[in-house]
């Protein structure tokens, strides 16, 4: 296993490197923290490079943070096969031991990445401490949104497509996304296309895949978070993961699917008395 190392450009704290882990190069991020806890690891959304989320990281005052693009997305390039959720987790358990994490870490998984957050919970009780989900759904079975969005989230054309991002972000994503045109603007200048047939993949990862039969397992304590306007994953589904695992809280903000970046002021500080709590 190799690694080198780069620094993002003057004025983040996030420390980028890519990391070689056996033939899989990943392109990952790290923020350091002082408050003595766990590292909280991130899963992003479909198609989502690392640099969507970091307003929600900035305001995580105090916790370290790992996130990675997947294979395919942001900086990682795909694999010249298809995976599963679970082989993403085997790689996540790779990628902290290959950076030096041998204890507990808490998990945050947003969107797509609150199943791989879930998986990764479910495969290694003893490494998850915490678990955050975020806009996620339990997989095949959900109840899902409205087959005019789903259409559009089929190809990743809004990565690439500015033009396109105006027309259709709003009914994608909700929330406050509908009421200020300036919040897609500012989203898509932070968007880099997925890679090749990286989107593909992460769509194939999930095909079949459910929580349902092993979410009363779970023994993480477990934050749901949900935005009621929420176009591709209604709220529903927050409600049925909050029945099934036993040790979860749920808390459902008036807003849409990335919540996490348009009310960062009130979710950070959520998660973070959750983390620490």
């Amino acid at each position: 296993m190799t690694t080198t190392g780069a620094s993002m450009e003057a004025g983040h704290k996030m420390t980028i490197r890519t990391v070689d882990l056996d033939g899989q190069v990943l392109r990952v991020g790290k923020r350091p923290g002082h408050d003595g806890g766990p590292p909280l690891l991130i899963f992003n959304g479909i198609g989502a490079n690392l640099e969507l989320v970091e307003p929600f990281v900035d305001a995580l005052d105090g916790v370290e943070v790992i996130i990675f693009d997947v294979p395919g997305a942001g900086g990682s390039p795909a694999p010249l096969l298809p995976y599963r959720l679970s082989n993403l987790c085997v790689l996540a358990d790779k990628l902290l031991a290959d950076l030096g994490y041998t204890g507990e870490v808490d998990v945050l998984g947003v969107s797509w990445g609150g199943a791989l957050a879930q998986e990764f919970a479910h495969l290694y009780p003893g490494r998850c401490r915490r678990l955050v989900l975020a806009a996620t759904s339990p997989g095949v079975l959900m109840v899902p949104g409205r087959l005019s969005v789903l259409s559009k989230m089929i190809g990743a054309r809004r990565y690439s497509d500015p033009d396109y991002l105006r027309r259709v972000g709003a009914d994608i994503y909700g929330g406050a996304f509908r009421e200020d045109p300036a919040l897609l603007e500012e989203h898509g200048q932070h968007m880099h296309p997925p890679r090749g047939r990286g989107y593909v993949y992460q769509l194939l990862a999930t095909w079949g895949w459910s929580s349902l039969l092993w979410l009363g397992t779970l023994v993480q304590p477990t934050l749901i978070l949900h935005g009621n306007d929420d176009p591709i994953v209604p709220v529903v589904n927050a409600r049925i993961l909050a029945s099934r695992i036993r040790h979860a809280a749920l808390h459902v903000f008036e807003d849409g699917h990335l919540f996490l970046l348009t009310r960062v002021g009130e979710v950070a500080p959520m998660v973070l008395r959750f983390l620490r709590s």
